[in-house]
């Protein structure tokens, strides 16, 4: 399957296109998926559109190995959890498609990455291995080339200082923190900040009450001084991600899109508007999978993006998603 197709993909005929030759490739390739699809008798020739791929349940991720590659895995990310918790893992074979697809769609939304100095506030993840986030925000870091920046375990007063610092000198920066690590910050701290990107992840880790998506960005906007607050969707088993800019609409890539299935009926469609499951096709996920039905609530909007309203109430809490209900 050539990578390039999918990274050039320029308008709705270029996707559909390219996803039915991913789909094609994936029952071929990956004996999950494959099995997957026989069972619900959608064989290639019965997918003749987006509307007839069948999603596979991201819980796959926790019992199989889902892969579409007979390369062996550069990189093995892991899901969070609690103790006892199963987590999920997802294979991948080659490392420089999730680097290519992450610089690419920052770049699409935020600009050069060298133009920013990076300041990762991510605790959780520091503190266990196999993070897609902890490996996307070190790739940053370095790309960036700018001395300052970094990562942040426990140190706020020192990122507290350095915030000041480089915001004062009207320096271009990018925090970007999971959510109770932000709310950690600015209890101690009152910041007016002008130059200063912040994103958060989503996440409370069990170590603060969740919050509804508005009510934590009220919070982070009064204590950063900032008129808004970027998030970031992604999650392990997909190597792209979706940002919203303040609004609580996630924009996605040319190679990624989001779909909602009816919450009672997970082979039905749902239109613009209408709450349900979050589907999400990623072709950079051409080497795992890439048709995920999710266990977040959502919906979208004509013009491609999409809002997170929650999860089904028997889904697992997990970092990388933001918890807005």
């Amino acid at each position: 399957m050539n990578s390039e197709a999918i990274f050039n993909i320029a308008n709705d005929v270029d996707f559909e296109a390219v996803t039915l030759d991913v789909f094609r490739h994936q029952y071929r390739n990956n004996e999950v998926y494959g099995r997957f699809c026989d069972l619900l008798n959608r064989t290639p020739p019965k997918v003749t559109s987006l509307n007839d791929i069948p999603f596979l349940p991201i819980s796959f991720f926790k019992t199989h190995t889902v892969v579409s590659s007979e390369d062996p895995p550069e990189e093995v990310f892991t899901s969070s959890g609690t103790t006892g918790m199963s987590t999920s893992k997802h294979y991948v074979t080659d490392r420089s498609l999730y680097e290519r697809s992450f610089l690419s769609t920052f770049e699409r939304f935020y600009g050069r990455i060298e133009e920013y100095v990076v300041l990762a506030l991510l605790p959780s993840y520091l503190e266990r291995q196999g993070s897609s986030l902890i490996y996307m925000a070190n790739d940053l870091i370095r790309r960036s080339g700018n001395e300052d920046s970094g990562f942040y375990l426990h140190n706020l007063s020192e990122l507290s200082d350095k915030l000041e610092k480089l915001d004062s000198r009207e320096k271009k920066i990018l925090l970007i923190g999971v959510s109770f690590a932000l709310l950690d910050l600015v209890k101690n701290h009152d910041f007016q900040l002008k130059n200063t990107t912040i994103m958060e992840t989503g996440g409370m880790k069990g170590r603060r009450k969740e919050l509804i998506r508005e009510e934590l960005h009220r919070i982070l906007c009064k204590g950063f001084g900032a008129d808004r607050i970027h998030s970031e969707y992604g999650m392990t088993e997909l190597l792209s991600q979706a940002y919203s800019f303040g609004n609580g609409n996630f924009q996605c890539p040319p190679w990624m899109q989001v779909r909602i299935r009816d919450a009672e009926d997970a082979l039905s469609p749902q239109p613009h508007g209408k709450t349900g499951g979050i589907n999400i096709i990623d072709l950079a996920n051409v080497n795992s999978c890439s048709f995920i039905a999710t266990q977040d609530l959502g919906k979208t909007f004509p013009d491609g993006s999409f809002e997170v309203l929650g999860r089904f109430d028997n889904s697992d809490i997990r970092g990388c998603n933001l918890m807005v209900m």
